[in-house]
């Protein structure tokens, strides 16, 4: 199934999103996150769309061929739900599912909150709730340790060289480094590259860990959306304690953990994860 590319104008941007299935089909979307890029999705776009889908995977606003608009609140959850709101707007009347890891599953939480008219469907992967994140980031040790490179990435300037020093070895072992074996190849690695050599990227993407402290409290009411987390156990990063506090910010929600998978478990598990899926929303 072939991959397309396209722009779309939205929320006084550019989103460059790469897409795949018939255009008539019910939509599902995928927003990737740190330090991904739509790439993220490649073992997902053909799957949903051989399944009968029009599958979106944007590059969301500052990342890869997107728009990287100035200063670090251009970041804040408010404007990136913006932005996917007025794509969800431009494709159709319809309720459309929504799929999102790591920042991209920040997002998506988001979403639910905001826009829960415009949501058939929540699938999560590896990401709490922003409100169960941010209560573990200051008062759980154990995740404030975990976490270490947000605060890192606070700081002016030092953390864009750090990213692209030797050749964005950084970034790249932040990848390989915390998943099994032979998950990313070079080719994968290649294009990660291609994406974080876009002109103002590294800074716009960090720029998301910048603007944390610009958000919100989402809310305290549960959400309506019927919602899937699923969560490799072996993340590096995020630990699995918040992720049955944050399904249960939610109305109708389904957990599932995957006890071998780590934070890049769309990649490590791909079929696992996309049956899943499939199995949630069909």
């Amino acid at each position: 199934m072939p991959i397309r590319a396209k722009i779309y104008s939205v929320n006084d941007i550019n989103l460059h999103v790469a897409e795949a299935g018939n255009t008539e089909n019910k939509i599902i979307i995928f927003l990737h996150g740190f330090p991904e890029c739509w790439y993220a999705w490649h073992k997902q776009l053909p799957y949903f769309a051989e399944k009968g889908f029009w599958v979106i995977a944007p590059d969301q606003r500052g990342y890869n061929l997107s728009s990287k608009p100035a200063g670090v609140k251009s970041y804040s959850l408010a404007n990136l739900t913006r932005d996917i709101a007025a794509l969800i707007r431009q494709l159709t009347s319809n309720k459309v599912i929504l799929v999102g890891h790591d920042w991209g599953g920040g997002v998506a939480w988001a979403m639910a909150t905001y826009y829960p008219e415009l949501l058939e469907k929540l699938i999560i992967l590896n990401m709490p709730h922003p409100d169960i994140l941010r209560q573990n980031l200051w008062h759980n040790p154990k995740q404030t340790l975990k976490s270490w490179y947000a605060g890192f990435f606070q700081l002016p300037y030092l953390p864009e060289i750090a990213c692209q020093a030797f050749n964005y070895q950084l970034l790249a072992r932040s990848l390989t480094k915390t998943t099994h074996r032979n998950t990313f190849t070079a080719e994968d690695l290649k294009k990660y590259k291609q994406a974080w050599r876009q002109p103002g990227a590294l800074k716009a993407m960090i720029n998301w860990y910048r603007a944390f402290n610009y958000n919100q409290e989402l809310s305290a009411e549960l959400l309506t959306t019927p919602t899937l987390l699923i969560w490799g156990k072996k993340d590096t990063f995020l630990s699995s304690e918040m992720a049955p506090t944050s399904i249960a910010k939610c109305r109708e929600g389904q957990l599932v953990f995957l006890p071998e998978a780590t934070h890049w478990l769309h990649h490590e598990k791909a079929e696992e994860v996309n049956k899943l899926i499939y199995d949630f929303v069909k």
